[in-house]
């Protein structure tokens, strides 16, 4: 398939001085303007995150692969974006769909061969795309010869890779596990002793105060850097560091799990350790899932003075929309309102609506019927690749994917549900309350099969599909959108462009206009002499406001609408989730 972008008009777009004679000299003050800028790769770029057994299946396995992946390189290139982020591909016995890696230099046979990842990485490259590596080492897999090893024998080398408890202590102080209700020790028979795991069962927890082990993480990423990998995405790395004297915890603490379990002040030690280690020599970037639990704790991770990661990535904005019962236009500015004040000055993060590990996107925070769908989706990923920080898209977003209905607990595969399920059940909870609420906002909605085409299967496999595609697929699919330039697809394909051609969307300092509105989310960006306005109704109705009088609109950048968009007399009208990006002065 031959995909085409779709090329947008940048009309009144802020400028230097037309008089030629002055170009030279404005060019040079532009310059010298922007190099009082950080300019890094990573932060003026969109990333792209695929889940590789989703994506594109090349051999009728039901599970997507690399070689699908390099079939459709030109599709990720017409997107217009820079870097992929791809979760977990190691050896894996599958526990948690690759994140309990069993070995960190071995490729999954599900998803093909190292000679299938340096040629895919080789046409990323070729692309101008670079390539961010999902790094799981907060834990590993129970299958791992290191784990193998360590259980075997309290004198095997491996040993203190790991956390173990003594049976002969008694009990080991509780600690609250995120995927086994009955908590995060498991006891081993071969040496009478227990085991942590944040995770679950499988998931072993390695020990990072023990040095030898912190030298095979960073011997592991040197490897992958050597291939070529641009930038690391550490996964869970906020609970890496563990106080080794297991102290008791209060009962109850899982509530508060964060204080307890994240960023201890050693973690930073690690952190500065492995930048002198593999990120400086190797020149590239990393962001680490989570940010604790103040401004401080994610800007004492990424501060460019800091030397230890680059890139924040909070979860405050996860919190909403869990449940049915949605979310208020007023928390959402919130958010991302104070998040982006208080990297106003120093620092970086990632700005995201999606990933593996939650719903959809258009079913959490915009309108998935069918008459909505379209422009809400459009909306948010206005809203998305506008902000300061560096955008995180999720394969499927670009088209307005949906969650798949999946009332029945039967269905479910992956460890999280069913180890919540098991949590309510034992609880004796509402279970029908229960699996509606893990229906809407359960992340394996986010794990369906990537909608190619509306051919059997959605052209994602010739065999049978490792998950149930969402019946939806024959309206919403790459074929379907691709060549309509109303849609969702080449509304993101505009953004992209947008974005990589305007700064002011990457650096411009951001302030929030009308914080009480119910319905519009507008914010300007400026930079220098640049200003640009976004408008966006986060509602079902048409909304109104009216603009500051020094502020008038010079031109439209970007538009969800065919109708032409105006403020007369500094009135604004907006449709039902309608997107406008436009010029001020």
């Amino acid at each position: 398939m031959m995909y085409r972008l779709s090329l947008i008009s940048m009309i009144a777009l802020v400028t230097w001085s037309c008089n030629t004679s002055n170009q030279s000299s404005e060019e040079t003050d532009e310059q010298e303007e922007m190099t009082e800028i950080d300019r890094q790769w990573w932060k003026e770029g969109t990333l792209y995150q695929i889940y590789p057994q989703s994506f594109k299946d090349s051999d009728g396995d039901g599970y997507g692969d690399f070689r699908g992946i390099i079939e459709e390189l030109d599709y990720l290139e017409s997107l217009g974006i820079t870097a992929v982020w791809m979760n977990p591909f190691f050896e894996s016995p599958m526990v948690d769909n690759g994140y309990d890696v069993a070995d960190y230099r071995a490729i999954n046979p599900r998803y093909g061969t190292m000679e299938d990842f340096e040629e895919m990485m080789t046409g990323m490259q070729q692309r101008g795309i670079r390539f961010v590596l999902d790094v799981v080492v907060n834990h590993s897999s129970d299958q791992h010869e290191w784990f193998q090893a360590a259980k075997k024998s309290r004198d095997s080398e491996y040993r203190e890779y790991y956390h173990w408890w003594p049976a002969e202590k008694g009990e080991p102080p509780y600690r609250y596990s995120l995927f086994d209700p009955e908590g995060g020790w498991d006891y081993v028979e071969e040496t009478d002793s227990y085991y942590l795991h944040t995770f679950a069962e499988a998931q072993p927890d390695l020990n990072w105060e023990n040095p030898k082990l912190r030298q095979e993480v960073y011997d592991i990423m040197k490897f992958w850097a050597e291939k070529g990998v641009d930038g690391f995405r550490m996964d869970a790395f906020q609970f890496a560091s563990k106080d080794i004297t297991y102290p008791e915890f209060p009962e109850g603490y899982e509530s508060d799990f964060i204080k307890y379990h994240g960023l201890r002040p050693q973690l930073h030690e690690y952190l500065k350790e492995m930048y002198l280690e593999v990120l400086e020599p190797y020149n590239v970037y990393a962001v680490a899932e989570g940010s604790g639990s103040t401004f401080q704790d994610a800007h004492d991770l990424v501060d460019a003075d800091r030397k230890e990661l680059q890139v924040a990535y909070h979860f405050d904005y996860v919190s909403m929309s869990r449940t049915p019962d949605r979310y208020t236009l007023a928390e959402f500015k919130e958010v991302f309102s104070k998040w982006d004040s208080a990297f106003a000055e120093a620092g970086w993060m990632a700005i995201f609506l999606s990933n593996h590990d939650n719903s959809r996107m258009v079913n959490r925070f915009g309108d998935p019927r069918p008459e909505f769908r379209t422009v809400s989706t459009q909306m948010l990923n206005t809203f998305l690749l506008s902000m300061r920080g560096t955008p995180y898209t999720y394969y499927g977003d670009e088209l307005g994917m949906t969650n798949i209905d999946m009332p029945n607990i039967d269905e479910y595969v992956d460890i999280e549900a069913l180890g919540k399920y098991q949590t309510a059940k034992a609880k004796g909870a509402d279970l029908d309350a229960f699996m509606k609420e893990l229906n809407y906002n359960s992340r394996e909605n986010g794990r369906t099969p990537m909608q190619w085409d509306a051919s059997e299967n959605a052209g994602f496999t010739s065999g049978k599909p490792w998950k149930r595609i969402n019946p939806n697929y024959v309206e919403i699919n790459v074929a379907e959108q691709n060549d309509n330039p109303n849609s969702v697809l080449n509304h993101f394909r505009k953004m992209t462009a947008l974005r990589n051609d305007n700064l002011v969307l990457v650096y411009g300092d951001y302030e929030l206009l009308w914080p009480d509105h119910d319905q519009i989310y507008g914010f300007t960006r400026t930079l220098n002499d640049e200003r640009v306005l976004v408008l966006l109704n986060f509602s079902v109705e048409v909304a109104t406001a009216e603009l500051s009088n020094t502020m008038s609109i010079t031109g439209t950048l970007i538009n969800n609408y065919s109708k032409e968009f105006n403020a007369e007399g500094g009135k604004l009208s907006l449709e039902p989730y309608q997107a406008v990006i436009v010029t001020i002065q």
